[in-house]
């Protein structure tokens, strides 16, 4: 079973079979899928699934907080069920595959108070990018 979709159950959150379709479509390690993915994988383990019940029910789980929204190419919204352990990503320049990272130290310390422009600060997303192994071979 997914972190995902365990998470899901732990809370009581009704599992519809597209619910739980969806679920188990983002469950795994570096998942970071579009909707149009989500659904073209949802359809292939439930048919009948449409295309507004995916949205519908990853608008669900963000609100939740069991996904988190990001873009990496100011187009497509992607959806991260990592939503419970900090990170940042990783961009292949090349092939668009996306990793999860776990770089130390604190971002939000890095940015000096002279150039906070007097906010105070609640998080920071980097996405570090650069070509993939694959790619460069």
């Amino acid at each position: 079973m997914s972190d995902l979709l365990k998470r899901l159950r732990e809370r009581g959150w009704r599992l519809t079979a597209q619910r739980r379709v969806v679920a188990e479509v983002l469950g795994g390690d570096h998942i970071h899928l579009t909707a149009d993915e989500v659904h073209a994988r949802a359809v292939e383990r439930l048919p009948e699934i449409s295309r507004a019940t995916v949205y519908n029910t990853l608008g669900e789980l963000v609100t939740l907080g069991e996904l988190v929204e990001f873009s990496t190419d100011h187009r497509a919204t992607r959806y991260d069920p990592n939503a419970h352990r900090p990170h940042h990503h990783l961009l292949c320049e090349g092939c668009g595959t996306i990793r999860d990272v776990h770089p130390t130290g604190t971002p939000l310390s890095d940015l000096p108070e002279s150039g906070r422009f007097g906010y105070t600060l609640s998080g920071v997303e980097l996405t570090y990018r650069g070509i993939c192994p694959d790619c460069a071979a």
